[in-house]
């Protein structure tokens, strides 16, 4: 009897073919492992390729998507956690939904340490150089029209990584909206700005002492999803669905097909109910 022996990275290689992903090699020199690896590929996409995606999903709700999600194969696959829910709804305009491309971002726990007490200008100091250091925005010469702001940020910090400030000159670069598995500050002033944004709840403290930036337009998990730069990115009332880019015409296709439907069957309602026409059926 031939005893065969199968490493754990054999069996990666060759469950990686199967799905279709590219195999670990047995082969790659130990010292490029130690200077960091990345397995999921950042695939660039050009404007007009995601503006054409766009229109696509223009008008779809989380639920058309969703049913287009289950209709290629990938059910329950997406949606990212109830928690992560918009901060205010328009009932009326519904200008807090919004569907867009993710540009992605991560920012991990310090573990530098705080400031200590200092006078206002030696602290003000320490800011301005944490914030250029340590957590900057360097995600934001990637934003365009169409484009969402998806963060992962460290978990149970009290940290305010989006503020009435920041959030509004991401939306000058075309941010359709913001979405983070974390926090957020300054949430009355956002409301009034108007400014759509799906989060888990406020977080108070500023970036510096608190959190650094890890990485730019690579995958992050956020509200237990995976998202990737050029995704797309579906939110209403209903929360948050992630549309891998690869199935997302299908997706788009059969849900328009859902929601056609749907406005058809509650205009009949609406009628028969003496109800006046709204933006939902139109």
């Amino acid at each position: 009897m031939i005893r065969r022996s199968i490493t754990y990275l054999s069996l990666l290689g060759f469950f990686g073919l199967l799905a279709g992903a590219p195999a670990l090699s047995q082969n790659t020199p130990v010292e490029e492992l130690r200077d960091g690896e990345n397995f999921i590929p950042t695939h660039v996409y050009s404007r007009e390729a995601d503006q054409e995606i766009l229109q696509l999903f223009e008008g779809l709700r989380v639920a058309d998507v969703s049913d287009g999600m289950d209709k290629v194969g990938l059910t329950n696959v997406g949606l990212m956690d109830p928690a992560i829910h918009p901060l205010w709804r328009d009932t009326e305009h519904f200008t807090h939904q919004f569907v867009g491309i993710a540009v992605t971002v991560r920012y991990v726990p310090t573990n530098k340490p705080a400031a200590s007490h200092m006078k206002t200008g030696e602290f003000d100091q320490w800011v301005g150089q944490w914030y250029n250091q340590y957590s900057p925005e360097p995600f934001v010469p990637l934003l365009r029209d169409g484009s969402v702001v998806v963060i992962e940020d460290a978990a149970n910090v009290d940290v305010g990584s989006i503020g009435s400030n920041n959030i509004m000159g991401w939306k000058l670069r075309g941010a359709v909206g913001v979405v983070t598995g974390a926090t957020a500050r300054d949430t009355d002033e956002i409301i009034a700005e108007g400014i759509p944004l799906y989060f888990r709840g406020p977080g108070r403290g500023i970036r510096p002492g608190r959190n650094e930036v890890e990485s730019v337009n690579r995958p992050v998990v956020c509200g237990g999803v995976l998202v990737r730069p050029g995704d797309v990115i579906v939110a209403d009332g209903d929360g948050v669905i992630v549309v891998p880019r690869e199935q997302a015409r299908e997706v788009a296709e059969y849900a328009r097909l859902t929601i056609d439907s749907d406005k058809q069957s509650r205009r009949e309602k609406y009628e028969q109910l003496g109800l006046p026409l709204d933006e939902t059926v139109k």
